[in-house]
């Protein structure tokens, strides 16, 4: 079961500090994000999102993959690729995988001007590193998709000191 946990900090700088920390929780197998994207909003109240999850990239990648196996068996892989890449894009550009993102600028329109949000899909964690190593950082949770009892849980070890 993946869990959705939005984050909100004073400014941009401290969310992208925890972005990294997302992925060095990854590389040490502490946490496994199915998506993670970042929300800002500037002085003048414009709204930036990036997102760590990029479906058409995948999807190119995909579609090269099996359009060269599928190229070799017709004796053109070069093309097969090529044909494979593209379609590949397009149906990853067609398709919202991860966060949605309608929900992210729902959420990124609440923002105070200068604050930000971290956006993560949770597929499995070690709760209790991944909370110590974010509680240097005083996020403030802002939704989750857990159980009241688990969020209230959280909101607690994010806040000890």
């Amino acid at each position: 079961m993946t869990d959705l946990v939005v984050l909100g900090f004073p400014d941009k700088e401290k969310a992208e500090a925890v972005m990294r920390l997302g992925k060095d929780l990854s590389r040490q197998e502490l946490l496994d994000l199915e998506d993670a994207a970042l929300a800002w909003r500037t002085q003048d109240g414009k709204i930036h999102v990036e997102q760590t999850y990029h479906p058409a990239a995948a999807g190119a990648a995909g579609g090269a993959l099996w359009g060269t196996l599928f190229g070799m068996l017709f004796l053109m892989p070069v093309f097969g690729a090529a044909v494979g890449a593209a379609s590949g894009a397009l149906i990853g550009k067609l398709t919202d995988v991860g966060v949605n993102d309608s929900f992210i600028k729902e959420v990124a329109g609440t923002l105070e001007p200068g604050r930000a949000a971290v956006f993560a899909l949770v597929r499995r964690s070690t709760p209790d590193r991944v909370r110590e190593a974010l509680r240097p950082f005083e996020p403030v949770v802002l939704r989750t998709s857990l159980t009241k009892d688990r969020e209230e849980e959280l909101i607690d070890a994010l806040q000890k000191g």
